[in-house]
């Protein structure tokens, strides 16, 4: 299937590991040029090689910023004005109970998990309005809807970004410019690994798992976490040319944790 992408231009920010990892190669096997994103140039470089090896045809370029800072995201807009493809991945979890919750986290993961996709947005929406065709993709999570009492100030980034991607949808009525959230369930990424390993006290990780979706996520129908493959496939398909009539849409990809039949 021709997902109509073919040397579009992407970003995944946040994508040297994990689900936006994934999402790259999703959108390099197709066709598109990525822009691989991470805070370190050894990161970025060895994201870079990894997914030559996957992808070999890949066409992509790294740019090493911290795109929660604003002067980053200037250096990167500098260097490429126009982009197709914006997929808003990066942020940051932490398992906390509410009362050990500081400003200083509200305010940090506020501004990488929130604000990084609004001013990103806000660069890059323009160009696509005038070239009347974009795919935006915030990359949620079904923390926005079932807000986790283990991390609540995570939940409330999450929410966030559905209002946002909703109201940036109402703005690009009448264009060729779409605007989704993803809402994936718990995943194996880097991420959640050491997650795993904060709470499982020692134990292993299959005997983590079994209890996680016992206890902490019993409305789960897949009863294990999603790998980030699973979650790309559904990002890959939005950012496509074949998804010009999903805007507006908050689409999950969470293992049936929610319960909702829409």
């Amino acid at each position: 299937m021709d997902y109509q992408i073919a040397d579009k231009l992407a970003l995944v920010s946040g994508s040297t590991k994990g689900i936006g990892f994934a999402i790259v190669i999703g959108l390099a096997r197709e066709g598109a040029q990525v822009i691989v994103n991470g805070r370190s140039e050894a990161s970025v470089a060895t994201a870079l090689e990894r997914l030559k090896t996957v992808v070999p045809h890949a066409k992509a370029v790294g740019f090493a910023g911290d795109l929660a800072d604003p002067k980053q995201i200037a250096v990167l807009v500098k260097r490429h004005p126009d982009i197709d493809i914006l997929v808003n991945n990066l942020g940051i979890f932490d398992p906390k109970p509410f009362e050990s919750i500081p400003d200083e986290d509200w305010q940090r993961f506020f501004d990488i998990n929130v604000m990084s996709g609004v001013r990103l947005s806000r660069a890059y929406l323009p160009g696509m309005k005038q070239r009347n065709w974009g795919r935006v993709v915030f990359i949620s999570s079904e923390s926005g809807i079932q807000i986790p009492v283990e991390m609540i100030h995570y939940g409330m980034t999450k929410t966030a970004q559905l209002a946002i991607s909703r109201g940036l949808a109402e703005t690009c009525a009448g264009t060729g410019v779409t605007v989704n959230a993803v809402l994936p369930g718990p995943t194996s990424s880097e991420g959640v690994n050491e997650f795993v390993e904060k709470l499982s006290g020692g134990q292993s990780l299959h005997d983590f798992e079994v209890k996680f979706f016992q206890e902490a996520r019993p409305s789960s129908l897949i009863k294990r976490f999603a790998t980030p493959d699973e979650v790309a496939n559904l990002v890959t398909y939005v950012c496509s040319g074949l998804s010009s009539a999903t805007t507006g849409a908050a689409l999950r990809v969470d293992g049936g944790v929610v319960r909702a039949a829409f």
